[in-house]
């Protein structure tokens, strides 16, 4: 196993239900940018929905970094921190290169 998948609590853990609920919306946006498509709809009506969906899962996203950097960083074992630290943002830099 490596450091991210040791152990079976995630940082996350406590807000699952609220990440659960985000997510589902968010499905739920997609699948109205997609009847959007089906629909002919206006582009730059497609393109503000889409960016709405971006945001959200941009939110999503900063939750689960930050429940990371508590959870699995600063609490996390002390042999683990600079791996975890390195992992983080390597995570970091991956959202940020979006697009």
């Amino acid at each position: 196993m490596t450091p991210a998948t040791s152990g079976n609590a995630r940082g996350y853990s406590a807000s699952r239900d609220q990440l659960l609920k985000r997510l589902g919306r968010v499905e739920g946006q997609v699948r109205g940018i997609k009847g959007m498509v089906e629909e002919d709809r206006y582009c730059i009506d497609i393109l503000t929905q889409i960016a709405a969906a971006q945001a959200a899962l941009d939110k999503v996203a900063l939750g689960l970094l930050d429940d990371h950097a508590h959870h699995c960083v600063v609490g996390g074992p002390e042999d683990l921190k600079v791996d975890r630290t390195d992992e983080l943002m390597a995570a970091v830099g991956r959202l940020m290169r979006r697009g």
